[in-house]
């Protein structure tokens, strides 16, 4: 059964529109390997003027034959005879092509692999065919590479493209649809493992339920996202040793640059680059206190941004030996017993997430992020939620639990402490909020309790 095409309406809608321009024109995508980029063409491409090529790592000239071939579905006679160089080739496909047709070039960082003057010759066919009406749609997963040939102003094709887009995961409200999950909370567990990649949905869809599949595909030596955080960065990065230990710390709880530095026995400054770099490709991201900004480094949290490598870094890496040694049993009862936890942090995620869509108490909320430092009293505080109003008079601060046994006027009661004691609180309205996995015990107004249901229903 074919998986079911999830979402991308926005994308979808672009790239149309672009195929109905009467000028030709370009367009990019790319973004990290399995989010379904192949798919949103394969569904956007018009039936009859598209010509879809999936380049590799073989010569050139295999390449060129076998994009020839795939032409020729679209022009009889195209690869009856054969191209000395990518030049001939193009040349004649926006001589002959008719004004509509689409030549996709999908991993285009392969064929330019094989061909580094395949840019500056798509670039002279892009300047002078706009009048044919011939359209063109590169997409790659090479972030990296596929950035500097589109963003990068010393890039040939830079400048030409009229649509860019960038193609992440998806909402974690499309995991239900994806996986066929009625309860909620299910939902959030299979997101706290598989992220919003649709891949990862389908394999996960084949292998049953949740920790089976865990076990068949990620735990397992034999399983084919084992070793998936280290094709993710092989696309995007040239030395992985560093940028792999850093992801190994954060995903361990080494949160401070301070201390990713002190563990790698390096000094912070030299790790700028390789955090920006995870920071550029959506591996890493940085969270800082509510009404904070980037300038407070000593505040700085680093943590894992998907899901996948969260789930990852915490129980496999750590465990690598022993499932080497086929102990996958054991290894799957600490997931077993770790994983509430792991689901706990992921559904805070989840909940900040929503605050800004969901209009929680009917109002309109910012971006929503978690607070820490010196409450009023002087004492270390933590609050899970703190968003405001675009006039900043009013303040949600929230409590997130993941448990289905959650107090709810006493869990309230802690929370009001919490913001009697929160700094930003003082002289604005503030509305309290508790995020719990099912229906808490207590007695009182309900609207201040939220469950999955609200969440999951805002993040599509």
């Amino acid at each position: 059964m074919r998986f079911p095409f999830l979402d991308r309406k926005e994308e979808s809608t672009r790239l149309r529109a672009l195929f109905s321009r009467r000028e030709g024109a370009l367009a990019v995508l790319y973004g990290r390997r399995r989010c379904g980029k192949s798919r949103l063409l394969q569904e956007a491409l018009p039936p009859g003027r598209s010509v879809y090529y999936v380049a590799d790592d073989r010569e050139a000239s295999l390449q060129r034959a076998a994009l020839a071939g795939e032409i020729a579905r679209l022009l009889p006679g195209f690869a009856d005879v054969g191209y000395p160089d990518w030049d001939a080739l193009f040349g004649r496909w926006w001589r002959d092509a008719r004004p509509g047709m689409v030549l996709a070039l999908d991993e285009f960082p392969s064929l330019v692999a094989s061909g580094r003057e395949v840019p500056s010759l798509l670039q002279k066919r892009i300047d002078q065919g706009a009048a044919t009406g011939v359209h063109l749609v590169l997409s790659g997963s090479s972030q990296r590479m596929m950035q500097g040939l589109v963003l990068d102003r010393t890039a040939p094709l830079f400048g030409r493209a009229t649509e860019v887009l960038r193609i992440g995961p998806l909402g974690a409200g499309w995991t239900s649809a994806a996986l066929g999950l009625r309860d909620e909370s299910r939902v959030v567990e299979a997101f706290a493992v598989w992220g919003g990649v649709p891949r990862y949905w389908e394999l996960a869809a084949d292998a049953g339920e949740l920790h089976r599949a865990v076990r068949t595909l990620v735990l397992s030596p034999l399983g084919v996202l084992h070793d998936e955080p280290a094709s993710l960065l092989l696309d995007d990065l040239r030395e992985l040793t560093q940028a792999n230990s850093i992801l190994a710390l954060v995903g361990a709880g080494c949160h401070r640059l301070s201390e990713i530095a002190g563990r790698l026995g390096k000094p912070a400054t030299s790790l700028a680059r390789p955090l920006a770099r995870l920071l550029d490709l959506g591996l890493v991201r940085r969270d800082l206190p509510f009404g904070t900004t980037t300038r407070d480094s000593k505040r700085t949290a680093y943590r894992l941004a998907d899901p996948f490598l969260r789930f990852w870094f915490r129980f496999v890496e750590p465990n690598r030996s022993r499932l080497q040694a086929r102990l996958v049993a054991d290894v799957a009862r600490d997931v077993a017993h770790g994983f509430p936890h792991h689901v706990a942090g992921i559904w805070e995620d989840l909940v900040r997430e929503s605050v800004p869509r969901a209009r929680y108490f009917g109002r309109d909320w910012g971006g929503a992020t978690s607070w820490w430092g010196a409450g009023r009293d002087r004492a270390p505080l933590e609050v899970d939620v703190v968003a405001e109003t675009a006039d900043r008079r009013c303040l949600l601060v929230g409590e997130v639990k993941w448990s289905d046994r959650v107090d709810r006027d006493r869990e309230l009661a802690t929370l009001k402490r919490k913001a009697d004691n929160l700094p930003l609180a003082e002289g604005r309205e503030v509305l309290l909020a508790l995020w719990v996995r099912g229906s808490p015990r207590g007695v009182g107004r309900p609207a201040d309790c939220f469950t999955p249901r609200e969440v999951l229903r805002v993040l599509r």
